[in-house]
């Protein structure tokens, strides 16, 4: 076991950088001491009715799973999730995941560690992502949902709270800046796909896109970890984005009450099916292309995030949210190297 000094609390006062590996690079067989996030914290009883902690820890690249086995009252004590922890522990596989079991641990001072190791965010530039969704709802003719969407996104408190939150906490875009992103790829899409179907209200489109998953940014918290706030567990993002969509058409005089209902249909209908948490079904053709253009974009980066994960395998691990394993299909259809002939 390494020097005990390692996880004595720091004295200078100057901060410092501790993390010199990230989850990704982590390997089985290997001892490791290194600096994660709490992202979850667990006391349980085993067999023989004896506590143990069962962790999950992780930065911006990954998670793995982690257990406290020995001096658990003591170690247990030292932190609680959410906080950023040093530990030392040794690295083993169990059912195709990663796993540590803890033997040190010390809870990190703020001037310790930068956050942005700990929370995966966006590569891209969100700012610029942001300019090109305001130049969408610019773009909108409709007078009324033109004025709403504006006084949306040039809302500075709102503003600040869309760039950064995620989409989802583990499905799809669940990263800092992944609700923006996902925003942004729908409009984009529905763009492209309109002009095929041109009986639709391309206002409406946008509109519901914009709307659809505002009600994240009060659902989700994404300080420290990704989780659900407790407003989100009472009443999850639908019911949110209702609350804040309501607020902004009450400081819009005149706004007609029919295009106004229409957007809350779409909010509450995006899901698309009872079993997926919307209390409607689409009733309209928009609300009805809202839905699948969401229901793509979320699949989508949901498979690709797994295949990236799996690097150069044939098929990756059990996708939980697809429920199924998927194919790497450019690993599949690349043949292998040709043997060298017998001479």
């Amino acid at each position: 076991m390494s020097d005990p000094a390692i996880f004595a609390a720091v004295a200078s006062a100057a901060p410092l950088r501790q993390k010199q590996r990230f989850t990704e690079s982590l390997r089985a067989g290997e001892t490791v001491t290194d600096c994660f996030l709490v992202k979850a914290k667990e006391i349980r009883l085993n067999k023989n009715n004896e506590p143990y902690v069962t962790l999950v820890l992780g930065d911006r690249t990954g998670e793995f799973d982690a257990k406290i086995w020995d001096q658990v009252q003591e170690l247990q004590a030292l932190f609680e999730r959410d906080d950023i922890v040093k530990v030392q522990g040794k690295l083993t596989q169990f059912r195709n995941r990663l796993q540590m079991t803890v033997q040190r641990v010390r809870r990190l001072e703020a001037r310790e560690y930068d956050l942005s190791d700990y929370l995966p965010s966006t590569a891209q530039d969100v700012e610029a992502l942001y300019a090109e969704l305001r130049g969408y709802a610019e773009a909108v003719g409709n007078r009324w949902l033109r004025q709403l969407l504006l006084t949306l996104l040039d809302d500075p408190e709102l503003a600040r709270r869309f760039k950064r939150a995620p989409a989802a906490k583990t499905l799809h875009h669940a990263y800092l800046g992944g609700l923006l992103e996902h925003v942004l790829s729908l409009c984009r899409a529905a763009r492209r796909l309109l002009p095929n179907y041109p009986g639709l209200d391309g206002d409406v489109v946008l509109a519901g896109i914009v709307l659809h998953d505002l009600g994240k940014i009060e659902e989700l918290s994404y300080e420290r970890s990704i989780a659900y706030t407790t407003p989100g567990q009472l009443l999850g993002h639908m019911v949110l984005g209702l609350f804040l969509l309501r607020e902004k058409i009450a400081a819009i005089p005149g706004f007609p009450p029919p295009l106004a209902m229409a957007l809350e249909h779409m909010i509450v209908s995006h899901h698309g099916q009872y079993e997926f948490g919307s209390p409607k079904l689409p009733m309209f053709p928009e609300a009805l292309l809202l839905h699948y253009l969401d229901d793509l974009d979320s699949k989508l980066h949901s498979m690709q995030a797994s295949l990236r994960l799996s690097g150069e395998a044939e098929w990756t691990n059990y996708n939980p949210s697809l429920e199924r394993p998927l194919l790497n299909l450019q690993a599949w259809l690349t043949p292998a190297a040709t043997a060298p002939e017998e001479s």
